[in-house]
């Protein structure tokens, strides 16, 4: 028995003195377990790795002012309820593809979007603020950093749905070349991680 008490008083010692970035990075460990069991599997998908690399190479010539001029034109279509750029990302197959995958999630992806080698989406589940990622962690953490790499974000409480959520990004690479061809975010609802 004193035992037992002795060990549940370290244990509430532990919890006083663990910080608050200790407790952040709690999440990182299951939703990377989430990536695994639920993400890594379609990834290498033909339909997604074909729709990159042709993005990639109808976007090779794109100057960091073309770049910010695509993502000034999709915020704007974005406040304006939608225009050529934001549709026809929005509407392509790749994008039918992620919204299956999202509604197939039974909950537990509240987004998914796909990036290139610039970070510029190519397709998503849902419509995003920008169209450029290439200056975020989402981006640099990934697709920078090489194939396997994981980057787990901070939770958040998602304004829309109320759910607290984690995005996850993963590299995406060609099968053919094992080289990073691009990105994927996907929003995890850390209530709904098995």
């Amino acid at each position: 028995m004193l035992r037992r008490f002795y060990a549940c008083a370290i244990v509430i010692a532990l919890a006083g003195a663990m910080t608050p970035a200790l407790a952040e990075e709690a999440h990182v460990a299951p939703v990377k377990k989430a990536v695994q069991a639920k993400v890594m599997s379609w990834l290498a998908d033909p339909a997604m790795v074909s729709a990159i690399k042709a993005q990639n190479q109808k976007n090779s010539g794109l100057s960091q002012a073309d770049v910010d001029k695509l993502d000034k034109q999709w915020r704007a279509e974005v406040k304006s309820g939608g225009g050529p750029l934001s549709q026809g990302v929005l509407s392509n197959a790749l994008s039918a593809f992620l919204k299956k995958v999202k509604t197939d999630s039974a909950g537990l992806f509240t987004e998914i979007f796909v990036m290139d080698n610039k970070g510029l989406n190519v397709g998503q589940s849902d419509l995003t603020s920008d169209y450029w990622q290439g200056d975020e962690g989402k981006w640099k953490k990934t697709f920078l950093v090489g194939p396997g790499t994981v980057f787990v974000d901070k939770v958040q409480k998602d304004e829309s749905t109320q759910a607290l959520q984690s995005q996850a990004s993963v590299s995406i690479v060609d099968p053919a070349t094992n080289q990073v061809i691009g990105a994927v975010t996907v929003g995890i609802n850390v209530d709904r991680i098995e």
